[in-house]
């Protein structure tokens, strides 16, 4: 289904980065963020476009829908944190059908460069990066990393009950997040440390809902670290 996208080889690809887009996003904003991680020696960076039209706005795209689980955006303005949670745990199917296609993709690509899931970095931003931990936690094969911009463990509960998988995991956040709120940089940090994983976390001063060039820095220093 994924038919778009935008690709960067440094040298002969030793490891591959997969980097996940948003919600009324696109792969072009992506690679205007990612110039740290295009400096990485024999690595693949591959940023795919989303096959869906985004129900807002059509010039964007979306992995899944989030209107069908929070119609009217409700978590956005919601003051109950365990509101805004259960908003996000709603949205398992649509995790779930988006994992089925991306997981087809990221053989693909993976068979092309004669790599394995240990040599596979997927980053995210927003809802990308909640797609990007719930892939990570529900593969079979663990990966060499997951990064997390602005995101959050959705649909825990399904991820309590059905993991596969614990990789290392690097979250970031912007501390005048208020899309999804700062607070879920802890929660999320919390509920993956106990399930096993082994998480980092680094906190984007001043920044709100966008991915600001200390925070793609910190990435590329955990990817590095790893190869």
């Amino acid at each position: 289904m994924i038919s778009e996208e935008i690709v960067h080889i440094n040298g002969i690809p030793k490891k591959l980065i997969v980097f996940l887009h948003g919600y009324q996003d696109t792969a072009e904003h992506i690679d205007k963020k990612s110039q740290a991680l295009l400096e990485i020696r024999d690595v693949a960076l591959h940023i795919p476009q989303a096959p869906y039209l985004n129900e807002i706005d059509a010039t964007k795209r979306q992995w899944y829908s989030m209107h069908r689980f929070d119609p009217n955006d409700c978590r956005r303005s919601t003051n109950s944190w365990d509101e805004f949670i259960e908003y996000y745990n709603r949205m398992t199917l649509g995790l779930e059908e988006a994992s089925s296609y991306l997981l087809d993709y990221i053989d693909n690509l993976l068979n092309e460069y004669k790599l394995s899931y240990e040599d596979l970095f997927l980053c995210g931003f927003s809802q990308g990066a909640m797609l990007a931990i719930h892939l990570g936690l529900m593969c079979p094969y663990k990966m060499a990393g997951v990064v997390s911009f602005s995101g959050i463990l959705a649909a825990k509960g399904y991820a309590e009950k059905h993991l596969k998988s614990t990789p290392d995991v690097l979250l970031i956040h912007g501390d005048v997040d208020n899309t999804i709120r700062f607070r879920a940089l802890d929660f999320t940090y919390d509920a993956l440390t106990a399930l096993g994983c082994k998480v980092q976390k680094f906190v984007a001063e001043d920044c709100s809902h966008r991915i600001d060039s200390s925070s793609v820095q910190k990435a590329a220093e955990f990817i590095k670290a790893r190869i």
